[in-house]
């Protein structure tokens, strides 16, 4: 690319300073912690204040107006956040590697640059550490980064910026869209069990299932190399079974504890933050996990065929009648725990025998057409997302031309 120049990450940013903020017990300062920037706005969207006293041993990053956040921890989470000016001299977290970029590099092309497919792959291919995947601040900096005249970054930036502002209104309006469509089906689901016909009833849970609540393993007790796969409530997602590699008892358990095995087609409920909001944390065993055992905090609802379906009672468990009985047992103040006295008594709607079949094809035609409509969204979505990364591979490739934007 003519006129480009090409060179380490470190040649192009200054070095940053470090704080004690301990050595000031009393003084004030605004910290930033790993988890205060959004991956999804790409903006520091919390920060506290403390006293020097109260500092964790991992604030000591002081940070300026127009520097740059990368978290070095996870990073292809792909948490990056430019300072604001309110943030001006206060602090974050060693878990961030803080690019202040001197006068040949503009910031913000910087900051576009972080979120490239390039750079990206580079950072996951570095990662180290199965369970808390990290690069160190070495392994950035020595990245390669090309880069044309100020002038030129500028124009590009510009271009960047018009072109995602555009994206990021086309990507909210079909969220929006998504969200009214899930609304719309749910309302559907509502309507079939308020409007419940001849012969229904309103039956406790444990009348007409078996409950497993979860053992309590050792934490010791799981490894990777074992080989009886586990529930934990991290498989637990909201409507959504979540397959681990790493939950994974002795041999010797299934014996041993067999009382507490799980089997495909079993409904799962997280009884630890059972609520978050996105909805209820339950989940139906798939194949892959026939036979697992379930560890606390983790009750299997086995259902008897002859009285419920399982479809019927999943779909049940996704209504807001559903989640308004949760809400009303658990301590939203604090950790939204269900206790197994109240999974028990979760009051159900029954239909009559003769018609479970008739209930359950109506349902699932709700949920297949619901279904369709979500999958049309999320393509919507996942192609805004490849537009981007296509972007801005265009732009660090010296590519980019107004007939893009």
């Amino acid at each position: 690319m003519e006129g480009w120049v090409t060179k380490s990450i470190s040649d192009v940013i200054s070095k940053t300073k470090t704080i004690d903020p301990r050595k000031s017990p009393e003084k004030e300062f605004m910290y930033v912690d790993v988890s205060g920037v959004s991956n999804k706005t790409l903006e520091i969207t919390e920060n506290t204040k403390l006293l020097g006293k109260d500092a964790p041993s991992r604030a000591r990053r002081v940070i300026t107006k127009g520097d740059i956040l990368f978290a070095t921890v996870r990073p292809t989470l792909r948490r990056i956040a430019i300072v604001p000016s309110e943030l001006d001299g206060e602090v974050c977290s060693t878990g961030y590697f803080v690019f202040q970029p001197t006068s040949e590099l503009y910031n913000r092309y910087l900051f576009y640059f972080l979120q490239s497919d390039s750079f990206m792959g580079e950072m996951e291919k570095l990662q180290k550490g199965a369970s808390y995947p990290a690069v160190n601040d070495s392994q950035v900096k020595s990245r390669l980064i090309s880069y044309p005249s100020l002038p030129e970054q500028k124009r590009i930036v510009a271009l960047l910026d018009t072109v995602f502002a555009d994206l990021e209104q086309t990507r909210a309006k079909t969220e929006q869209n998504l969200k009214n469509a899930r609304e719309l089906f749910d309302s559907y689901l509502q309507q079939v069990f308020s409007q419940k016909g001849e012969g229904w009833k309103t039956l406790p849970l444990e009348s007409f299932t078996n409950i497993v609540n979860g053992h309590a393993f050792k934490s010791g007790d799981f490894s990777p190399g074992n080989s009886v796969k586990s529930i934990k409530i991290t498989n637990v997602g909201v409507y959504e079974f979540v397959e681990e590699v790493d939950n994974y008892l002795p041999k010797e358990h299934l014996e041993k504890h067999s009382k507490y095995k799980a089997y495909e087609g079993d409904i799962v409920v997280a009884l630890t933050r059972t609520i978050i909001s996105t909805g209820l944390k339950v989940a139906v065993v798939p194949s892959s996990y026939d036979g697992s055992l379930i560890n606390q905090r983790v009750a299997a609802v086995q259902v008897d065929k002859d009285i419920m379906s399982t479809d019927i009672l999943q779909a049940y468990l996704s209504t807001r009648m559903a989640i308004d009985y949760v809400k009303s047992n658990v301590n939203e103040l604090m950790q939204p725990n269900l206790s197994i006295k109240d999974l028990k008594a979760f009051p159900i709607p029954v239909p009559p025998a003769d018609k479970l079949n008739s209930v359950a094809k109506e349902l699932s035609l709700i949920f297949e057409q619901k279904e369709k409509l979500v999958e049309v969204y999320n393509k919507k979505l996942n192609s805004i997302d490849e537009l981007k990364k296509s972007i801005l591979q265009k732009a660090f490739n010296g590519e980019l031309t107004n007939a893009v934007a």
